[in-house]
């Protein structure tokens, strides 16, 4: 049975914009191996912790939303544990009906940012 899923993981601030998104593709890639079928995502991008991790004040901040079986998350988590770029995770299920709408509602929201963020660099290499 596929459950929804949000997975959220923080990647060291020190890797280059080719590194991290190597590790981004590298989580996507463990997803859709597994029978993940992703329905969003959502970069946030660099930004400031609430606490230094690593002796570093800032993390690039990337959000999945996907569903999935229940035997992927431990495949994934084992990843996220031994991948030494990835500081912090955090992965939420979403189990009754209420929560899978406000999932789909969390997916909408990041098709649509996704999509003026794109727009936006676009725009700012067409210029």
């Amino acid at each position: 049975m596929t459950r929804h899923y949000e997975t959220l993981f923080v990647v060291k601030p020190t890797l280059t914009e080719e590194e991290i998104k190597a590790q981004i593709d590298n989580v996507k890639s463990i997803l859709e191996k597994n029978g993940a079928e992703i329905a969003a995502t959502f970069d946030w991008g660099m930004r400031k912790l609430a606490y230094e991790i690593e002796k570093s004040p800032r993390g690039y901040y990337y959000v999945i939303y996907y569903t999935a079986p229940s035997s992927l998350i431990k495949e994934l988590e084992r990843n996220f544990r031994y991948n030494e770029e990835i500081i912090r995770f955090l992965n939420v299920k979403y189990e009754n009906k209420k929560e899978i709408n406000a999932w789909q509602n969390l997916v909408n929201k990041a098709g649509a940012a996704s999509a003026k963020k794109e727009a936006a660099q676009t725009a700012g290499e067409s210029a």
